[in-house]
């Protein structure tokens, strides 16, 4: 009998692994083509489930919808925390999985506007952590990678009312070089040539920064350029 109920368990197990597979290769398909509320309407129901592979890919279509013109700003809100709640729960379940740390450093920044701006610059240090284990995780992520050089970027490139705020809450504020976030855009480079116009853009941006005007116009044109997408 024992035997019976445990090839009848594997067999219910086998099963559910094989749905869970199917909806996961639906929902990859779908957020490909940025049908982010179908996405939505299939994550959803799964909320409260302790899959971290279901409930990362809710907070990152949550955070998607969010930042859609039609979203309205109570809607963002709700969502926003909402994706936050989730992610928080998937990084406890699972501190080795990459894309929980990656979606942990968006939407905590994106959670932190708001409580203002002392609160999104008190952040910063824990963002950057995140994304570096993300990185280290999966240093194959070119979105990753662009976010580093992007947090990298817009720390040298702080306005001085934000960098004294940052020095009232910190010892030793956050600090980093426009060189460094060079390096980042075009590690993403490297890893998925020409896969977004804002890594370009920012390469471009960089460049300008380190007055490597050459460099900077052949970026900025590849950014200006870029293929619009149609989907």
């Amino acid at each position: 009998i024992s035997f019976a109920w445990f090839s009848q368990a594997r067999k219910e197990e086998n099963e559910s692994e094989k749905l869970k597979l199917q909806l996961l290769t639906l929902v990859d398909n779908l957020y490909k083509q940025n049908k982010f509320r179908e996405v939505y309407d299939l994550l959803v129901e799964h909320k409260n489930c302790d899959d971290v592979e279901i409930l990362w890919r809710l907070s990152r279509v949550q955070y998607n919808i969010s930042q859609e013109f039609a979203t309205n700003p109570e809607e963002r809100k709700v969502l926003i925390f909402e994706a936050y709640k989730i992610i928080s729960k998937s990084l406890a379940l699972d501190e080795n999985h990459f894309a929980n740390h990656k979606w942990m450093s968006i939407l905590l920044d994106a959670r932190s506007i708001y409580y203002g701006i002392k609160a999104r610059i008190s952040n910063l240090e824990v963002v950057k952590e995140h994304l570096l284990k993300a990185a280290e995780l999966n240093p194959k992520d070119a979105t990753t990678l662009y976010m580093l050089g992007y947090w990298c970027y817009e720390i040298t490139n702080m306005p001085w009312y934000q960098r004294k705020i940052a020095s009232m809450i910190f010892t030793t504020p956050p600090t980093s070089t426009f060189e460094e976030a060079l390096e980042y855009f075009n590690k993403a480079e490297e890893v998925e040539p020409r896969f977004y116009s804002h890594n370009l853009l920012m390469l471009g941006k960089t460049y300008l920064k380190l007055n490597k005007e050459d460099q900077a116009r052949y970026y900025l044109d590849l950014a200006c350029n870029y293929p619009i997408s149609t989907d």
